[in-house]
């Protein structure tokens, strides 16, 4: 059993597909029209071969009050490991990125939150070395 896909629920699939690629870098893998949205995933160029993240549209009305109730509670929908957060820090904010604080260890990683302009807090975490 492998784990190949993750999934981040988004409002707008282009707006996440343009966030994902121009501001954090990631490559688009997939884009097949399915009905009313599409089949769109991204991977990063610096992440395990195969693993994509699938950029999930929100067509299901209970799904857009779990991604509300996440972002306002404070809780990251996924994490992002680095090996630089400092670095990947001052990048993301030099591109307006809005960050949740700056990087703090927590235990034995440093993590800060950031949005994703799609409804999402995501987890920029940087393991011990």
């Amino acid at each position: 059993m492998q784990i190949r896909l993750a999934s981040v629920m988004v409002e707008n699939q282009d707006n996440a597909l343009h966030f994902y690629t121009t501001i954090l870098g990631f490559v688009k893998k997939t884009d097949l029209p399915m009905g009313p949205f599409r089949w769109l995933t991204v991977t990063s160029p610096e992440g395990a071969e195969g693993v994509e993240l699938v950029l999930e549209p929100m067509g299901f009305p209970p799904a857009q009050t779990y991604q509300k109730a996440l972002f306002d509670a404070g809780i990251p929908a996924t994490a992002f490991l680095t090996t630089d957060i400092a670095a990947e820090y001052r990048r993301l904010k030099e591109l307006g990125v809005i960050l949740r604080g700056e990087p703090k260890i927590m235990g034995p990683i440093t993590a800060v939150l950031f949005e994703d302009t799609c409804g999402n807090l995501i987890n920029l975490v940087q393991p011990p070395s």
